[in-house]
Order: C-alpha cells, then structure tokens, then sequence
C-alpha cells in the first residue's frame, strides 16, 4: 500500500474529483471551464499522492500547497459557474463544502510540516 492510500484527505479528494467528472458530464459548460476545472479537482488529489512520496517535509509541504491551491480554484470555478447560472446555489453550497474540508485537511497538514 502507498502511503497516499492510508490518507482521508486523499480518500475526499478522489470521492470529490469523481463527483466533478459526473457534474461536468451532467452540465453544458464550455470546453475550457470543464478542461480547468477538470484539470484542478485532478490536481487536488495527484498532488497529495505526489507530496506525500517525497522524503523531505519541505517537498512535502510544497506538494500539499499545491494541492490546497488547486482546492482554492476550483471553489472560484464553481463560483463563477454559480454567478452565471450553471449552477443552483444548493449544488455550489454542497461543493464548497466538500472543498472547505479538504482545504482545512490539507492545511493542517501543511502546519504540521513547517
């Protein structure tokens, strides 16, 4: 077993990027909205796995960053998504929810690395 396995934060991160698949398949976004957020709800979870096979706490900690970035941006995409419409304010609410976990997660495991 990866160490990335043994992680909830990583265990979120995947059940949430395979919630944003399923919303992107549902919804009529424009090709780059769904590439972007595609792209950054992948990028929560492939860098918690990547930081978490580094040996270093400083590697470590810059991977987790990275993630929580990603987490920052797909909560600006989703708002974006919401403001024009593409998304009811009880779905938005449910995402943010989700990513505000992850990013407190993720935080914490930042801390603990500085």
């Amino acid at each position: 077993m990866f160490d990335f396995e043994k992680l909830l934060v990583y265990d979120k991160a995947k059940a949430f990027n395979k919630e944003v698949n399923s919303f992107i398949r549902s919804k009529n976004i424009d090709r780059t909205t769904k590439d972007q957020l595609r792209r950054a709800s992948f990028s929560i979870m492939l860098n918690i796995a990547e930081g978490s096979g580094r040996f270093t706490k400083p590697d470590k900690r810059n991977f987790y960053i990275i993630s929580r970035g990603s987490t920052f941006e797909c909560v600006a995409i989703f708002d974006y998504l919401k403001d024009i419409e593409l998304l009811k304010q009880s779905e938005f609410d449910k995402y943010y929810r989700k990513l505000e976990e992850i990013s407190r997660m993720l935080f914490s495991m930042v801390r603990k690395l500085s």
